[in-house]
C-alpha cells in the first residue's frame, strides 16, 4: 500500500510542477492562451496557406473489386498509390 501512495504522491508532484510551469509561462506571456471569442472566431477546416497549388480534387471513381482489394491489401495510403499508378500510366500512354 505504501508503494501505491508513493507513486500517487510522485504523480501528483509532477502534475503540480507542470501546472506551476504552465502558469509561470502564461504570466510571462509565453503560453498560448485563447479567449472564448478567439476560439469561436476560428474557421473550420484547413488553415489558410496549407493547401498546395496543385491540390488534389475529390471525385468518385468505380474500380473493379480485384484492383481495389489489391491496393487496399497493401495498407493505408492506398488512394495515394492509385494516384501514383495512374500518373505512371499517363507517362507511357496517351489519354483518349
Amino acid at each position: 500500500m505504501e508503494k501505491n501512495k508513493r507513486q500517487t504522491d510522485k504523480e501528483l508532484a509532477e502534475f503540480e510542477s507542470a501546472l506551476l510551469r504552465s502558469i509561470d509561462q502564461t504570466s510571462r506571456g509565453e503560453g498560448r492562451v485563447s479567449t472564448p471569442e478567439q476560439i469561436l472566431a476560428r474557421r473550420v477546416g484547413r488553415p489558410k496557406g496549407s493547401v498546395k497549388t496543385d491540390a488534389k480534387i475529390s471525385t468518385t471513381i468505380r474500380l473493379s473489386p480485384d484492383v481495389l482489394n489489391a491496393f487496399r491489401a497493401a495498407g493505408s495510403g492506398w488512394q495515394t498509390r492509385i494516384d501514383t499508378a495512374l500518373k505512371d500510366w499517363l507517362q507511357t500512354h496517351k489519354p483518349i
